[in-house]
C-alpha cells in the first residue's frame, strides 16, 4: 500500500446510496391498515460495514490460542476472503502463491474483544464538549441509544486497536442510570460514520445499573431513587410499563410509539441482551429474582467485584461477569473486591470476562488478564494460559450476542486476530500485526500500517502508539 496507513476520510471508501424502486408505492403511515399500526422498522440506522481489503495470508510457526480454551503449539492459521480457512498443527497444508508470515515463535490469538468501553461516548481529549455518555435527566432513559455518541474520530479507538489488539467492542452508556439506554457492538476500524463501524448483524444491548450510582445521581436531586429498595421499585414499575406496551403491540392494535418502550419490548422479545453494571452480589442475586419475575434474561453483570460469592449462582442461571483484574475500594459498593476473583469464578465453572471501563486500560487488557490469572493460581486453581485467553475472547463474544461470528478461530468465522510478539500474558508482550477480516490493519514494523485518526493530524504526538 502507498502512503501512509491513516484512519483518514481519504481511506474510508465512499457509502453508496441505493436508490428506491419508482415502481413501488410509498410506505407511509396513511397506508397501513386502520386496524394494523405501519410496520416498526427495528433497524433504522443499519451498519455499513464494509472489511477493508485483505488478501489470503498463512501465518506459521506459532504457538495458537484458539480462543476456546485450545492452544496448538507450532502451529498454522489460513485465512483468506475475510475468514479463517484452517487452524492446526505444522502439517497443516498452506496453499501455493499467498502471503506467508513465520512467527518464528510468536503467538496468535483471536482478535481482543472488550465487553464494557466508552470509546466515541467518552472520547480523548477528555473535556465537557465531549461528555456524552450519560443521559443523566431521568432515572430511566431507554430511549438513549450510545451510537447517537460515538465520534469515530476518537483516537482511543486506534491506540486500542495498536497496543491491545482490540478488534471489536461494545459501546454502552454511563451508569447513571437504572437503564442507561442502548449499546452498541463496534469492528475497531476507522470509518467516517458509526455506521460504518457498526459489526454486522450484532444484537443491541441495554446498560441497566443497580447499586451506588443511580440513587446518588437522582437522590441528589430530590427524587426517586435514591435508596436501593427505590431502585428496584422504579426499574420494576418500568418493567411493568414495558410489557403493557408489549402486549397492545403484539395484539396488533393501534399504538403510540414510544422509542424507549421499544427498547424495552426488545428485550422481552429476547432480541435486545442485558448489560448490567452491578457490584454487590447480594444485588445481583436480587436482580436475577427480578429478570425471572418479568420474563427477561441478564446476559452480563458488569465490574461484579462481588461475583465470587454467588460463582454458582451466576453459572446456573447462565450469566457472565465481566471483572477487573483488581480494581477495587474507590467506592463503599467496591471495597470487597478481592484479586482473586476471576480465578474463583473460573474454578466455579462460570462465564468469566476481563473489561476495561476504561481508554487506557482498554490497551492493555492481556496484561489484567495475566494479572487475574496470576491471582487465580496462586490460590491453587490450575488454570491455564489458554483459560484465560478465553476471557479476552470468546466468552465476551458470547455474551455480545457474536460468538457464531467472532472470538475465536474456527473456519468459517471472521479472520480477526492477533500476533503476538511474546505470549500475549506477558508484560513485555505486544502486538506485531493485527487483522480485522483479514485485512492487516497494524503492522509494528512498517510505521505506513499505524493508524491515525483524523483528529490527530498535524498535532504533537500524532499516530504515538506507546
Amino acid at each position: 500500500m502507498k502512503g501512509t496507513f491513516r484512519w483518514s476520510l481519504l481511506a474510508a471508501p465512499l457509502a453508496l446510496v441505493a436508490c428506491s424502486n419508482a415502481k413501488e408505492a410509498p410506505k407511509t403511515a396513511s397506508a397501513a391498515s386502520a386496524d394494523k399500526p405501519a410496520k416498526v422498522d427495528k433497524n433504522p440506522f443499519p451498519s455499513t460495514y464494509k472489511a477493508y481489503p485483505g488478501q489470503a495470508t498463512a501465518i506459521r510457526n506459532v504457538t495458537i490460542f484458539d480462543g476456546e480454551g485450545g492452544r496448538i503449539d507450532n502451529g498454522v492459521v489460513f485465512f483468506s476472503e475475510g475468514q479463517i480457512k484452517s487452524v492446526g498443527g505444522p502439517e497443516t497444508p498452506i496453499p501455493a502463491d499467498i502471503a506467508v508470515f513465520d512467527g518464528d515463535g510468536q503467538f496468535v490469538t483471536p482478535g481482543i474483544i472488550d465487553i464494557h468501553s466508552h470509546l466515541g461516548d467518552y472520547p480523548t481529549p477528555s473535556v465537557d464538549a465531549h461528555d456524552d455518555g450519560n443521559e443523566a435527566t431521568s432515572p430511566t432513559t431507554p430511549e438513549v441509544w450510545a451510537e447517537h455518541s460515538v465520534w469515530p474520530q476518537d483516537p482511543g479507538f486506534s491506540r486500542a486497536l495498536a497496543n491491545g489488539g482490540i478488534t471489536t467492542l461494545q459501546v454502552l452508556p454511563g451508569s447513571a442510570n437504572l437503564m442507561g439506554g442502548r449499546s452498541v457492538t463496534l469492528k475497531n476500524v476507522y470509518a467516517r460514520t458509526v455506521q460504518g463501524m457498526k459489526f454486522p448483524g450484532a444484537p443491541y444491548g441495554l446498560k441497566m445499573a443497580c447499586g451506588e450510582n443511580p440513587k446518588r445521581v437522582y437522590g441528589a436531586k430530590g427524587r426517586m431513587p435514591s435508596t436501593r429498595m427505590g431502585n428496584l421499585a422504579v426499574n420494576r414499575q418500568t418493567w411493568i410499563k414495558a410489557q403493557e406496551y408489549k402486549k397492545k403491540r403484539d395484539a396488533g392494535k393501534d399504538y403510540t410509539r414510544d422509542i424507549g418502550m421499544e427498547t424495552l419490548a426488545g428485550v422481552l422479545d429476547g432480541d435486545i441482551l442485558i448489560q448490567n453494571h452491578c457490584y454487590r452480589a447480594d444485588e445481583m442475586a436480587i436482580v436475577l429474582d427480578m429478570a425471572k419475575e418479568f420474563g427477561y434474561k441478564v446476559t452480563a453483570f458488569h465490574h461484579a467485584v462481588e461475583a465470587y460469592k454467588i460463582g454458582d449462582l451466576l453459572k446456573a442461571n447462565d450469566v457472565c461477569a465481566a471483572v477487573w483484574a483488581d480494581w477495587w475500594g474507590f467506592k463503599m459498593e467496591a471495597y470487597d473486591a478481592i484479586p482473586e476473583n476471576a480465578g474463583i469464578l473460573q474454578n466455579s465453572g462460570a462465564c468469566v470476562i476481563i473489561h476495561s471501563d476504561d481508554e487506557n486500560q482498554i490497551q492493555r487488557l492481556n496484561q489484567e488478564a495475566a494479572k487475574a490469572l496470576s491471582n487465580g493460581r496462586r490460590m491453587g486453581f490450575q488454570i491455564s494460559d489458554a483459560d484465560a485467553i478465553r476471557w479476552l475472547t470468546y466468552n465476551p463474544a458470547k455474551a455480545m450476542g457474536i460468538a457464531d461470528k467472532t472470538g475465536s478461530l474456527k473456519p468459517g468465522k471472521m479472520a480477526d486476530l492477533v500476533l503476538w510478539n511474546g505470549n500475549p500474558l506477558s508484560v513485555y508482550s505486544r502486538p506485531s500485526k493485527v487483522w480485522v477480516d483479514g485485512a492487516l490493519m497494524f503492522d509494528a514494523s512498517d510505521p505506513k500500517k499505524r493508524p491515525v485518526s483524523d483528529f490527530e493530524l498535524g498535532q504533537p504526538g500524532e499516530g504515538d502508539v506507546k
